[in-house]
Order: structure tokens, then C-alpha cells, then sequence
């Protein structure tokens, strides 16, 4: 032993590992300042993060400095010191430490924008490449980032020398025996370290921000890139199958009979005889919080034209969004089904062919258009929209999206563009292709459905310049202010057009601008606005009912009296019958509220209850609510069902049979109860 310790061909990575430990922990600390308002004080508990931290730490050095390690055991010690053995080390070294930097400065960029540690927005980042650089480019000042980069690469490197780390790794040659001895310890410690740390073990705290600064960025994004998809039987609580699809049918339609792993229902309007077909344009506006409106107490009167709509029209005040990325909000909108743990639906593979607010549009008749202002190559968007018969119109160069998809796809043509940054064309740009389409489909006397989703309200915060009393690119409030001046200009150019007054409008944000807080699921930061304007015969009418971003269309579809064979999970908000509740996640957490009660389903098959303070923001744990927490399991456990057993198709294919009870009464299933002990003894 003493002369392992005496020997120190391997200083050079014990060393690399002390700088990357000090350099994540002054990180983690600079972090706990960042939010010192929202923590929890207790010097235990922030002693406890940084512990744990320091385990994260440990472990992501592990595996950074793995082909440093083998790289020294491989070598023979005759290389030891060679021109070879230096120029090796030096490059290891110097990349290593480069991409430590980076990451440590785009924690920071990510944190300032996310709120957490690195995680599926992260592994996203990396595929899409074209859009997140181009958006790092303009919001960021790059030439000083990579210098300070610079910078701190080269003072560690002198460290490195001042230390003699590269002096002693020269020099010293260990024998194969002492190699091997090492390189068994080495691989030992970094087994150890995979079996006892995952992200989980940093979810220690009821508050989120402490459990995230617990974590490391490097950690954090593999983690994620390995759980980018989660099946929801193998990481969540659990009820039957057969009590699942009964307490979901008894909630989503009670009317119907449940029927076993489906809740397809027949809708029927109550007034059939007056069905409306008006033309349907569905905006879904990137990033806009609740709490940016007039409507909801914003002082700085940022959306004078979404207040005015709201005055006007079907204003739903208490609605809140079913995640935190745009491709959750067109999941809620398009299959109105509650947010399934992991990637979206909209990125997942065989999400063609379901069922969606477009099958029913094309039922009664409607052409089916999708409007994008950048290349809707962006989050698998073509691929779901056209893959679900809607035709798409985006700045992407291909006319043909693939040989399976029967839609087409239109360019929006450069002199058609007056202003883009690294997510596409300026909003403004965006609803004139809107309205180009529309009247040609009305001349073409094409009844349209068009879904448009915006980009302006988004990093880097650009827009034309001259159109709003804030300049571009000074932050979030004028992206805001510019999107809503899109919006009211987009409103008075379609007043003018002949189908206008055949038009219904429905705008309705993604998600919030920012999800996170100090709770594992920060509920103000999910709610939305949504209007339905201009609907024929309807008074102005706020609806006040808590609900959900998978119910806005149902309730659409009601004012216009239609009946149809629905495969949602979303209702009719104005339905006497509707029960308020809210359906939010991340992509592990997954939340249904019910007035202030509130249940957390995990991926560490656990669930957590708590009592929502509205006017403190706070999330108090609470007694256990065992009728919520079965509706909660059966809500999400019934929809990642069917999408994985292709049960959300529009044509259902035959899946395996289930026994279903005969069970018609009201009264919570037996079998529920049963699974309730079961899960509390878990």
C-alpha cells in the first residue's frame, strides 16, 4: 500500500477529480444563493445537500475520467514520460477540463432559464441542434463565454503543473502489478458508484430546489438521457387493469358503461338539429403565462389584445397546462389525454393514425392544416401532425414530409418573411401564411380547421423593431407585449376577410414561461389562459371551473353542438355534471389536483398528498385522500395503456383481453381498496 501511495503515475486524475469537486461545489453553492429565499434554512439540510452533492460529484468525475484511467493502466511503463505519453496527457487533460467548464458555465445558462439541474430539455438540446445553437448564438454573449472558458481552462491547466500533477505522472513508472491494483479500485469505486446514486437518491427534501442543487449537471443529464422514456407499470404505483378502466370511465364520461381498456363514448349534443360548422383557427401561444394578463392582477398591461378577446369571448380562468414544454401543450390540445410519463407522445415512435381533435374535425368535413414559423423538423412536430392527416405549412425546404404520410407540406417562402431569429419567422410573419391559407381554402369553399403554434415569446426575445414601446431582445415583458400585438393585428386583418364572421378563435398557451419552484410540482406555474372568440350566438362568459388543457377542445366541440365517438380524456367544462379537477406533470412526476388537494405520483413507486395554500403557494402534506389517489393512478395508468397497446389509433386494433367487474354503482371498486393498503404499505 505504501507504495501505491508513494508511487503517483496516477496523480494526474486523483488530482482532476479534487479540481472538478471543488469547481461543482463552489457551483452548488452559487445555486443555493441564487434561490436562498426559497430554501429551507436548516444548516442540517444544507449540509445534507452538499453531502450529497459531493457523492454526485464523486461520481460524475468517476466516469470523466475513465479514458485517463485506462489510458494508464494500458500503458507500459517503458512509454512512461515519452513525447507519446505527454501529448496524450496533455490533450486528455485539456479536453477534459474544457468540457467541465462548459458545462459548469451552461448549468448556469440552463439553470437561469430551467431552474434545474440538466435534464430531458438538455438530451432534447443535442438533437436539435440547428435551433439551440442558433438560440445560444443570439441570446448569449459567445465570444466572452468562451473566452472566460478560455480562461479558466488555463488557470487550471497552470494549477495542474504548479501541483506537479504532469511532473509526477512522467515520471513515476508503476509496474502492471501496481496498475492493475489501482485500475481494480478505480473500477470498483465507479461500480459502487452506479449501483448506490441515481437521481432519485437526491430526492430527499420536500423542497425541489434543495433536491436539485443535491444533484450534478453531468449526473443529471445522463440520467435523463437514459430515462427519456418511462413505461408507466414498470416505475409507477399501480391499481388492475380492470379497476383502473372502470374508475377512468366512471370519470371522463359517467354516463357511458365502462368498457374494458377503452373510453371510447358516443358524445351527443343536446341540441343536434343546431350544429354549427363555422371555421375553427387554434392558436397555441409559446410561453404565455396566466400572470402575464391584465385579467390576472399584471400591472404592467403586457396583453391589452388577449384582455380585450377575453372580455369578449369564453374566458377560462382557471385552467392550468398539462406540462412544461410546447409539445405537452399540442399532446393536452390534439388527443386530449393526460400527460403519460417520459418524451411526449407527440416524439414518440408509431404516434401516427390516432385519434385526434383533427379526426373529428375531418368527420364533419374540415381540411386540416398545421402552421409553423420555424422547420417543424423541431420536436418530431411534422412527423405527428402529418403523420395525423393535417397538412403543414413551415419554413423546412422538402415539399414531401415521408412516403407514408398521404398530407402536404407548403414552404412559407422567404419574401413572405420580414423578421425571424433561431426559432423561425417573427409571429406577425406567421399568421399572414395563416391568413393566405385561409382564403384560399375559402375560395376553394374548403371549411378549414388550422392549428398555428407561435414563437415569438421565447428566448432570445427578438421581434421587429418599431412595433411595440419595448426594444427587442431586452427580455421576457417584450416578447410578451410583441406576441400579444402579433395576436391583435392578426385579429384585425381577419376581420376583414369575408370568413371572419364564420371563424371561431380559439388561444391557448403551451405552458407557463417557467414551471419551476421550491415544490416538486410548482402548481401557480401551470396556469394558463385559453379564449374560444368569436363563437356565434354566445355571450361573453368567464369559466371559472378548475380544469385542464385536455378539456378546451371537448368544450369547444359542445358550443358547437356536435356529436361524435370521442377517445378523449377531456369534457365539457360547461357541462353540469363536469368534476373540477387539474391534470399537470413533468416528465416523472405526474399530478392530479382536485380544488386544493393535490396527489404526486413518482417514478420511485411512491406518491405523495398534499393540501395546496393558494394564497402562500405552498404545498402541505396532508392526510391520505384514497379515493384522489385511485383517480390519479387510473387516470395515467389507463393513458399510457392505450397509447402503448395502440388503443389511442383512430381505427383500435385487438388487444389483449382484461376482465372487467360488473361493477355499476358509484361507490369506490373493492378491488381499489385492496390496492390502496397495498400501496400504503409499500
Amino acid at each position: 500500500m505504501n507504495q501505491i501511495i508513494k508511487n503517483n503515475r496516477f496523480t494526474l486524475p486523483s488530482h482532476f477529480v479534487i479540481g472538478f469537486c471543488s469547481i461543482s461545489t463552489l457551483l452548488r453553492l452559487t445555486l443555493l444563493i441564487w434561490v436562498w429565499k426559497d430554501l429551507n434554512h436548516n444548516p442540517i439540510y444544507l449540509l445534507k445537500t452538499c453531502i450529497i452533492g459531493l457523492g454526485f460529484d464523486l461520481a460524475s468525475a468517476a466516469f470523466l475520467i475513465l479514458p485517463m484511467v485506462v489510458y494508464l493502466y494500458l500503458t507500459p511503463s517503458k512509454i512512461t514520460g515519452s513525447l507519446f505519453d505527454k501529448i496524450v496527457l496533455y490533450f486528455l487533460t485539456t479536453l477534459l477540463t474544457l468540457i467541465s467548464v462548459l458545462t459548469f458555465f451552461s448549468e448556469l445558462t440552463f439553470w437561469e432559464e430551467f431552474k434545474t439541474r440538466f435534464n430531458f430539455i438538455a438530451v432534447d438540446y443535442l438533437i436539435y441542434t440547428h435551433e439551440v445553437v442558433a438560440n445560444i448564438q443570439e441570446s448569449y454573449p459567445i465570444p466572452l463565454l468562451l473566452t472566460g472558458s478560455g480562461i479558466v481552462v488555463g488557470m487550471c491547466l497552470y494549477l495542474f503543473v504548479k501541483s506537479k500533477s504532469f511532473e509526477r505522472t512522467f515520471v513515476n513508472k508503476t509496474n502492471f502489478t501496481l496498475r492493475s491494483l489501482v485500475f481494480f479500485l478505480y473500477a470498483t469505486l465507479l461500480i459502487g458508484f452506479t449501483s448506490l446514486y441515481n437521481n432519485s437518491s437526491a430526492e430527499w427534501s420536500d423542497n425541489r430546489y434543495l433536491n436539485e442543487i443535491s444533484k450534478s449537471g453531468v449526473y443529471s443529464f445522463f440520467a435523463a438521457f437514459r430515462n427519456n422514456q418511462l413505461k408507466y407499470d414498470q416505475f409507477y404505483n399501480t391499481i388492475p387493469q380492470n379497476t383502473a378502466f372502470e374508475l377512468s370511465n366512471r370519470m371522463v364520461h359517467p354516463q357511458t358503461p365502462p368498457k374494458p381498456t377503452s373510453i371510447t363514448h358516443n358524445i351527443t349534443a343536446k341540441t343536434p338539429n343546431a350544429a354549427l360548422h363555422p371555421n375553427v383557427i387554434v392558436v397555441l401561444m409559446e410561453s404565455m403565462s396566466g400572470s402575464f394578463m391584465k385579467a390576472f392582477d399584471q400591472q404592467e398591461n403586457l396583453t391589452p389584445n388577449l384582455d380585450a378577446m377575453a372580455r369578449d369571448g369564453l374566458f377560462f380562468t382557471n385552467l392550468y397546462a398539462t406540462g412544461t414544454r410546447t409539445v405537452r401543450g399540442m399532446e393536452a390540445l390534439a388527443l386530449s389525454i393526460p400527460p403519460t410519463p417520459g418524451q411526449s407522445i407527440v416524439k414518440r415512435p408509431d404516434n401516427q393514425g390516432l385519434f385526434t381533435i383533427g379526426s373529428v374535425f375531418k368527420d364533419k368535413g374540415y381540411t386540416n392544416n398545421f402552421f409553423y414559423g420555424g422547420d417543424g423538423y423541431f420536436d418530431n412536430m411534422n412527423k405527428f401532425w402529418g403523420g395525423n392527416g393535417f397538412n403543414i405549412y413551415d419554413r423546412g425546404n422538402n415539399t414531401v414530409l415521408t412516403e407514408d404520410i398521404q398530407t402536404q407540406r407548403f414552404h412559407i417562402p422567404d419574401e413572405k418573411v420580414h423578421f425571424k431569429n433561431a426559432w423561425g419567422i417573427c409571429d406577425e410573419d406567421l399568421f399572414d401564411a395563416v391568413i393566405e391559407a385561409s382564403d384560399k381554402m375559402y375560395k376553394e369553399n374548403k371549411p378549414f380547421f388550422n392549428f398555428a403554434l407561435t414563437a415569438s415569446n421565447h428566448r432570445p426575445y427578438t421581434y421587429p423593431e418599431h412595433t411595440i414601446d419595448i426594444p427587442s431582445g431586452t427580455g421576457r415583458n417584450g416578447a410578451v407585449k410583441y406576441a400579444d400585438y402579433a395576436i391583435g393585428a392578426f385579429i384585425k386583418k381577419a376581420r376583414t376577410k369575408p370568413w371572419f364572421k364564420n371563424t371561431v378563435f380559439v388561444f391557448v398557451a403551451d405552458h407557463c414561461a417557467s414551471s419551476a419552484g421550491k415544490d416538486e410540482i410548482d402548481i401557480p406555474n401551470y396556469h394558463i389562459p385559453a379564449i374560444i372568440y368569436n363563437l356565434p350566438d354566445t355571450p361573453p362568459m368567464n369559466i371559472d371551473k378548475q380544469c385542464s388543457q385536455i378539456d378546451v377542445m371537448p368544450t369547444l366541440f359542445e358550443k358547437l353542438n356536435w356529436s361524435y365517438t370521442s377517445n378523449f380524456y377531456g369534457q365539457d367544462v360547461l357541462d353540469s355534471n363536469f368534476q373540477e379537477r387539474a391534470l399537470m406533470g413533468t416528465y416523472r412526476k405526474l399530478t392530479l389536483m382536485k380544488k386544493q388537494e393535490v396527489v404526486i405520483l413518482s417514478d420511485q413507486h411512491k406518491n405523495k398528498e398534499y393540501h395546496w395554500d393558494k394564497t402562500k403557494n405552498t404545498l402541505n402534506p396532508t392526510h391520505k385522500n384514497q379515493r384522489l389517489l385511485q383517480e390519479a393512478i387510473a387516470y395515467y395508468q389507463t393513458a399510457d395503456f392505450l397509447f402503448n397497446t395502440g388503443g389511442l389509433k383512430e381505427k383500435t386494433p385487438k388487444t389483449k383481453a382484461v376482465t372487467v367487474e360488473d361493477n355499476s354503482t358509484k361507490q369506490l371498486p373493492k378491488t381499489a381498496v385492496k390496492a390502496t393498503k397495498k400501496l400504503r404499505n409499500s
